[in-house]
This record gives C-alpha cells, sequence and structure tokens, in this order.
C-alpha cells in the first residue's frame, strides 16, 4: 500500500512542476517533455470511422458545427491507410521541427471508438508497431460510445504504452448539448468518466467556449466539473464556425454571433483558475483552415492569442487553479456505476460486423479498401 501511494505522489508531484518552472497553466507541450525527455508531437490519423449521430444509431446530422475537413487534414485529401496516413505525418512533423523524440498517433475525426472491438484493437497496434518512435495513442471519443469492452481494451493497451481518451464533453448542459445535435446528456458523460477513471490512461475533456445561451457562469459551472470528474487533461476551444455547417449558414445569417476575442481571453482565464493545478492544458484555443473558416477570424492568431492569455494571468497574478475548490467527494472516492452505453452503439462495438470503411495496411489481410 505504502508503494502504491508513493507512486501516486510521485506522479501528482510531477504534474505539479510546471509551478516551479513559473508557468501561468500546466501546458500540454512542456508536460509531454517532462514525460518523455524530449519534443512530442501528434500525428493525426483518420481511420475512416463514421458517428453514432450521423449513422443513426442515435440519431443524424452529426453536429451543427461539424465538418472534419476543418479538423483534420486527413478529410481535405482522399482518405488513405492508417500506416500510410502515420509514416507520412511523422516524415511531415520532422522536416518541420528539429529534434522530435517522439510521436503519438491520434485518432482525431469523428468517434475513434465506434466500431468492434477486435477491430479497434488491430487499427490501434497497428498505428503503436509502424515506427519505434511512437510513444503512445491519443483516442478522441464521445462519452456514448465506451463500454467496458473499450475501456479493457484501452487499459490493456496503458500497461504497455501512453494512452489518452479524449471525450467531447463540450458542455455540461443538457441544453447546449441539444442545440449542437450530440444526442447524448452530461449523465452520459458522469457515466462515461466514473467508469474510466483510474484504469491507467488519461482521460481528457474537449470543452468548447461561446455556445449560444451559455452565460459566463454556466461555462464556470463546466470547469467546475472538471475537478469534479478527475479529468487529467482538458482541451479548452473556442465556437468557431466553417462553411458547409448548420453552424455556418447561422453565423453567415447573422442568426448567431460568435465570442469576440477579449471576452473569449478572460473567459479562458477564468476557466483554468477554476480547474485543478495537476490538470494538464493541452489547447487553450481552436481554429481551422483559413479557406474553411467563417468566423472568428482572430482565432487564426494562435501565437498571439495564447501571449494574451498568459499576459491576463500576469496581470492579475493568478495562474491555473488558483481558484479551485475541491469537490466534497474526492473522484477517486466517486463510485463505478454500471454501464449506460446505449444498446445500438454497444451491439455495433461489441457484437457488430467488421466495417469494410476503416483504412488499415496497403495489402494483406487486413486490407479494406
Amino acid at each position: 500500500m505504502a508503494t502504491v501511494c508513493k507512486l501516486i505522489d510521485s506522479e501528482f508531484n510531477e504534474r505539479l512542476k510546471w509551478q516551479s518552472e513559473k508557468l501561468p497553466f500546466n501546458a500540454f507541450g512542456a508536460s509531454l517533455r517532462r514525460r518523455f525527455g524530449g519534443r512530442i508531437q501528434r500525428v493525426s490519423i483518420d481511420a475512416g470511422f463514421t458517428c453514432p449521430n450521423v449513422d443513426g444509431a442515435v440519431a443524424r446530422g452529426g453536429c451543427n458545427f461539424c465538418d472534419n475537413r476543418s479538423f483534420s487534414p486527413s478529410r481535405r485529401v482522399r482518405l488513405k491507410q492508417v500506416s500510410e496516413q502515420l509514416a507520412t505525418g511523422i516524415e511531415t512533423v520532422t522536416k518541420r521541427y528539429d529534434k522530435v523524440a517522439g510521436f503519438i498517433a491520434y485518432f482525431q475525426p469523428a468517434t475513434n471508438t465506434y466500431a468492434p472491438v477486435e477491430q479497434l484493437e488491430e487499427v490501434f497496434r497497428l498505428a503503436l508497431s509502424i515506427d519505434p518512435r511512437v510513444v503512445g495513442l491519443a483516442v478522441g471519443t464521445r462519452p456514448d460510445c465506451v463500454p467496458e469492452s473499450v475501456l479493457k481494451l484501452l487499459e490493456t493497451l496503458a500497461r504497455e504504452t501512453y494512452v489518452s481518451l479524449e471525450f467531447g464533453m463540450q458542455t455540461i448542459h443538457d441544453a447546449g448539448l441539444q442545440w449542437m445535435n450530440r444526442a447524448h446528456d452530461h449523465a452520459s458523460m458522469i457515466n462515461a468518466m466514473d467508469r474510466s477513471r483510474g484504469r491507467g490512461f488519461e482521460c481528457c475533456s474537449h470543452v468548447i467556449l461561446g455556445i449560444p445561451g451559455e452565460t459566463h457562469a454556466m461555462m464556470m459551472e463546466t470547469a467546475t466539473e472538471i475537478g469534479r470528474l478527475g479529468f487529467d487533461a482538458v482541451k479548452i476551444h473556442n465556437l468557431y464556425a466553417v462553411l458547409g455547417t448548420p453552424l455556418g449558414d447561422q453565423v453567415q445569417s447573422g442568426e448567431i454571433v460568435l465570442m469576440q476575442r477579449d471576452e473569449y481571453i478572460h473567459t479562458v482565464v477564468d476557466f483554468l483558475e477554476r480547474i485543478p493545478a495537476e490538470v494538464i492544458v493541452e489547447r487553450v484555443s481552436g481554429d481551422a483552415p483559413s479557406s474553411y473558416l467563417i468566423e472568428p477570424k482572430w482565432c487564426l492568431e494562435k501565437s498571439s492569442l495564447r501571449l494574451a492569455i498568459e499576459q491576463e494571468f500576469k496581470r492579475r497574478g493568478t495562474r491555473q487553479g488558483a481558484h479551485f475548490v475541491a469537490p466534497e467527494i474526492p473522484p477517486a472516492q466517486r463510485p463505478r456505476p454500471a454501464d449506460e452505453t446505449p444498446a445500438s452503439i454497444r451491439d455495433q462495438i461489441d457484437l457488430g460486423r467488421r466495417l469494410p470503411v476503416l483504412k488499415m495496411e496497403k495489402s494483406g489481410a487486413r486490407s479494406h479498401e
């Protein structure tokens, strides 16, 4: 027992090293350097997954802000096999940055746990085996798409390598989730997180600030939930509109006005002040290619936006976690509930036939061109 506690304390202290480095928040890049001893870059992979709010399992139409071409370069060109995408991505990153120590295979667009679990294992292990410099795996998904079989798979992989499971929480407010056409409620996120915590892989929450109808106080309630549920990491995006989406049409017509830059900067800092100091901050803004982006244009200036956020922390004399209030029940003491994955989704993952759309390798028994 003492050994376990010592390991937990050691990991916790490692996550707080950013404070001694006089950083305003626990930035992702620096966290990876401390963990792996050098620069680590994510390489986005598109294995051809869809989503249960696209194919009719729970809804159709997808999220109203979503055009996967704006999220991932792989959706802007002919979809290639996972092996080729990863190899090409590693080559591109290596040319762009000096002294890259390793890469994380990042399954990014769509819902990357929404396929038969045996096929998920094949594609994840394929990505991990292509290049010895691949040090881990990041998997983007929805909170209603992680039945027990998927969590056990990720738990097994986490014994062998670094694994991050990224949940599209977006907001804790069901009205906002309904506006997006997410086709799940926040109770699904609570159930998924209470079943995912403590399995050896990191749990990251993707949050969107600036959802129509949400007040500043409502966004701060979402910030409080990061600590209450015990997320290891958070990724914060501003709501932005791209061409070819319902949201894009609403912004172009003037029906919806997106958050302005100064308000976003203050909101991000307020948000980060309210989350635990040990939570890793993977992103503080989002953007899209200029050819797709409608508004806000200011999100294209990522470097100056981040600098402005850091300067706001300095002006206030605060840092991440400055106003964090610990929950009455520590996350580690929250009970593990029964699996509430919708039957239509669980059947696809646990009982479904292999998906021929998934891109695996160029040749061999696992090719599905």
